[in-house]
């Protein structure tokens, strides 16, 4: 009679060991579709950078510094390999941005053209897709790193060598508000 009973532990504790490694599993997967969302994004954004450029530099072209600090972020959002690189890159990246509509302020003929119009229109959207899916891919990691952690998953998840996720954080100089003046 004993050894039904153990006979019957032990199954338990092996169906709760296979149950939980195939959760971990299947969040694991889904924190990493959500940052393979994050980076489809990305691209789309760089991918319309060359344009911006192009057109701010028929009404600015001696903003070369500026251009070059977008050309090199860039650049590193391209080639970044792990997600915290492309986190670093992509806050150069964002702050290269925002210098270049801080120069087309000075040119108010660009600000007519709708060729840039229709670019920056376009950037908008990926910058708000950017957004959601930053949101999204946070959440994910969330439940993910809340599974792992907490008893007894983190057992299972600590022999099975799952770890936790980092969060795609904002950047220092993000969290500042900005100062305007008129």
């Amino acid at each position: 009679m004993a050894g039904y009973i153990i006979a019957g532990i032990v199954a338990i504790l092996v169906l709760y060991g296979i149950l939980a490694y195939n959760g971990f599993v299947k969040l694991r997967n889904r924190v990493r579709n959500a940052w393979a969302q994050i980076e489809v994004q990305l691209k789309k954004r760089a991918d319309l950078i060359p344009n911006l450029v192009e057109t701010v530099k028929g009404y600015a072209g001696h903003e070369k510094d500026t251009f070059d600090r977008i050309v090199k972020a860039r650049s590193g959002v391209l080639n970044a390999n792990t997600p915290e690189e492309s986190m670093k890159a992509n806050g150069a990246l964002t702050d290269a941005l925002r210098r270049l509509m801080v120069v087309v302020e000075a040119y108010p003929d660009l600000k007519a053209n709708s060729n840039f119009l229709s670019l920056q229109e376009d950037l908008k959207d990926v910058e708000e897709k950017i957004r959601y899916s930053r949101q999204f891919y946070n959440d994910t990691v969330l439940k993910y790193n809340n599974r792992i952690q907490t008893f007894p998953n983190n057992v299972v998840a600590g022999m099975s060598g799952f770890h936790g996720e980092i969060f795609f954080q904002v950047e220092e100089g993000d969290r500042e508000v900005p100062n305007v003046q008129f």
